[in-house]
């Protein structure tokens, strides 16, 4: 079957969510002929750096940086600009084209905002595009790093409208919708998704799948919960690696021609599936080491992508 150019909807979508056995083997080609036909061969590679750690006044359920849980997690003030660039040096050799800067806490103060904004400045002339991720930021902000020369603005909603408060307490499903949309307002492209394995259902994933695709974000990160000691969601199981590879190949039929990228938590849940994450339907991949967690080596990542007849 071909996928429509404007990609499944709901219904089927739902019905995609029950397969299992021969009839998943046959959803991932499907994925994989959409992937290749609105995406083509080339992975898109990012590296993001944790620039300000923990002590965040947030209640995320899954989250180490929150000053809530008692996690150990180390705790840092924002980077210097010669921190962040030595972090954006690593990720250039690797020949990543897309940097992300990372802060903990609900948004960055107007200080850490101009001081990233300058090092954003710099970067761009470094022949990288610059990405960042601050928290829930107003037009103003969000237009002052555009015009620093900030390519992507990247802003999670998490999970469904239906299920975030059982998620998160001290912000809103909404709050975060009106950032994406002031970010689309400035120009910025944005990046948006959620994390997988937190307790929701098919019904929450393909929700957040239509919410994703109707706010028009350009790329779709997806992270897997990695349990974290300490929070909440501690002794939440790992979801299966065909269940993950499911939602990928779901999520690519939902929105044909938009960025699929596997992020957080893809070790540990897919294990020695993670090269099917492609035949799913990803054509991109957060490579190096994520905000409070351990990634895998970035050559295997690389070695995957060449043996496997793809491009970066």
């Amino acid at each position: 079957m071909n996928t429509p150019d404007d990609g499944i909807n709901k219904e089927y979508a739902h019905f995609l969510s029950a397969l299992h056995g021969d009839d998943l083997q046959r959803l991932i080609g499907m994925a994989n002929h959409a992937r290749l036909k609105n995406r083509g061969n080339r992975v898109d590679l990012c590296s993001i750096v944790n620039a300000k750690s923990g002590g965040c006044s947030e209640d995320c359920h899954f989250c180490a940086q929150s000053a809530r849980n008692k996690t150990g997690v180390e705790v840092y003030p924002l980077f210097t600009k010669k921190e962040l660039f030595e972090a954006a040096v690593s990720a250039r050799r690797l020949g990543v084209r897309r940097f992300c800067v990372v802060t903990s806490g609900k948004k960055v103060s107007a200080r850490e905002l101009d001081e990233i904004c300058s090092f954003i400045s710099e970067l761009r002339g470094f022949g990288m595009l610059p990405c960042a991720t601050l928290g829930l930021l107003d037009i103003a902000a969000l237009r002052k790093l555009k015009e620093a020369g900030l390519e992507r603005y990247h802003h999670n909603l998490e999970t469904s409208e239906n299920y975030f408060s059982e998620v998160c307490t001290t912000h809103t499903y909404w709050e975060k919708v009106r950032t994406i949309q002031a970010a689309k307002s400035t120009g910025l492209s944005v990046c948006s998704g959620g994390i997988f394995g937190l307790g929701e259902t098919w019904e929450d994933r393909i929700e957040m799948a239509f919410a994703l695709k109707s706010l028009e974000v350009d790329c779709v990160p997806m992270n897997f919960l990695t349990p974290v000691s300490g929070t909440p969601l501690e002794k939440r199981e790992l979801m299966t690696p065909l269940e993950a590879l499911k939602i990928i190949a779901i999520y690519r039929l939902i929105m044909p021609g938009r960025g699929i990228r596997v992020c957080g938590g893809r070790e540990r849940t897919l294990k020695e599936y993670q090269s099917m994450i492609f035949n799913a339907g990803a054509d991109g991949l957060l490579i190096g080491n994520y905000l409070t967690t351990s990634g895998r080596n970035p050559d295997e990542d690389l070695k995957m992508i060449f043996e496997l007849g793809l491009e970066v």
